[in-house]
C-alpha cells in the first residue's frame, strides 16, 4: 500500500514580509527533494480548499469570515495580523487548502488508499487557535483533520504528536476538554509561544506535554518519546494517529536551539508507525508545520517521508 503526498502550487502563492523565516523557498525546498526518483512510488494529489463547514469543526464561522474579508486582492498588498503573522493575496486560498490538503490525506488513509500520508503544506497550522491567528497559522490543519476523521469517518479516538520546536498552543487549547483527543508534544521551552509545561495536562488528561530544554537533542527527544509519549499513545488506543511535523528542532534550525538531526526525525517516525500498527491499523497522517532552515527541512521530510513509505 502506498504513501501519499499532498500538496498544491497555492502554498507558494502565501506571501510573507522580506526577511520572513517562514518563506515560499520552504515548500519549494521539500517539494524538490520528494521530487527526486527515491520518492517515485509516492502517490500525489493536489490538496482541495475545505469546505467551510469542515473548518468552522475547530473555528467559528465569524473568525473564518473575518480571516476572508482581511485577505489582500491586490498582488501588492499585505495585511498584519500580528507582528509575526501577515496575509498576502494568496493566503486564504493557501490556508484553506492545507486544512483541505489534510482531510483528503484522511480520506485516503481511513478509506484504506493508502497506508499513510504526508500534507506539505504552507502557512503551518498548530499554533492557530479557535479565534486567533498567531506564530504564522491560520487554521489549525491538523486539528481540521482530527475532527474531519471522526465526523466523516468515525474515528473513535485520535493521538497526535507534535514534534515541532514551538508548542502547539492552538491545538491544545482545541482539545483541552476533549476526552477523545490525546495530543502530545515535545518542544523547547522556554520559547515561543510560552505554554506546553508539563503541569498542562487538559481537563481529561489527554494532553502530554514534554518540554526540552535549549541545548538538548536526540537522546533527551528519544527518552521523553520512550518513557512518556509513547506509552500513553499506547494505551490510548487511537484509530488513527496524526503528526504534526515540525522540523524546526534540527540543529541548524535559526527559530530554535534543540540538536535534532535527520536520524532522530527518522526514528521517532518508525515509533510513531510501531505505536499506529498497536491499534490503529497502521494509520497515520502527518503534517508539515515549521522548518526554517532550507537544508534541514528538506533532508529532514525526506527521511520522514521514506520512513513512511517503508511502511
Amino acid at each position: 500500500m502506498t504513501t501519499l503526498l499532498v500538496t498544491h502550487p497555492a502554498f507558494a502563492r502565501h506571501e510573507n514580509p522580506r526577511g520572513h523565516p517562514e518563506r515560499v523557498d520552504r515548500i519549494l525546498a521539500v517539494e524538490t527533494i520528494l521530487s527526486d526518483p527515491a520518492f517515485g512510488e509516492l502517490n500525489r494529489k493536489e490538496a482541495p480548499q475545505a469546505p467551510i463547514d469542515a473548518i468552522v469543526s475547530c473555528h467559528p464561522l465569524h473568525y473564518v469570515e473575518t480571516l476572508q474579508n482581511l485577505n489582500p486582492h491586490d498582488d501588492e498588498d499585505m495585511v498584519s495580523i500580528d507582528g509575526d503573522t501577515s496575509m498576502s493575496s494568496g493566503t486564504f486560498e493557501a490556508a484553506m487548502r492545507g486544512a483541505g490538503g489534510a482531510m483528503l490525506a484522511v480520506d485516503h488513509v481511513m478509506d484504506g488508499r493508502a497506508q499513510n500520508a504526508f500534507l506539505a503544506a504552507r502557512p503551518p497550522g498548530h499554533h492557530a487557535e479557535p479565534t486567533r491567528a498567531m506564530g504564522f497559522c491560520f487554521f489549525n490543519n491538523v486539528a481540521i483533520a482530527a475532527r474531519h476523521a471522526q465526523r466523516v469517518h468515525g474515528a473513535a479516538r485520535i493521538a497526535i504528536m507534535d514534534f515541532d520546536v514551538h508548542h502547539g498552543n492552538g491545538t491544545q487549547a482545541i482539545f483541552w476538554n476533549d476526552p477523545t483527543v490525546l495530543y502530545a508534544s515535545t518542544h523547547q521551552m522556554p520559547l515561543y509561544p510560552g505554554t506546553g509545561a508539563r503541569n498542562e495536562t487538559g481537563e481529561a488528561g489527554t494532553i502530554v506535554n514534554a518540554p526540552l530544554r535549549a541545548g538538548q537533542g536526540g537522546r533527551e527527544f528519544r527518552e521523553a518519546m520512550v518513557e512518556l509519549i509513547l506509552p500513553r499513545i499506547k494505551a490510548f488506543s487511537p484509530d488513527l494517529v496524526l503528526i504534526s511535523a515540525g522540523f524546526d528542532a534540527h540543529e541548524r534550525d535559526p527559530l530554535g536551539s534543540l540538536n535534532f538531526v535527520e536520524e532522530d526525525y527518522a526514528w521517532a517516525t518508525a515509533q510513531l508507525m510501531q505505536a499506529a500498527d498497536h491499534t490503529a491499523g497502521g494509520r497515520i497522517v502527518s503534517v508539515l508545520e515549521g522548518g526554517y532552515d532550507l537544508t534541514a527541512l528538506a533532508r529532514s521530510s525526506a527521511v520522514h517521508v521514506a520512513t513512511l513509505m517503508e511502511g
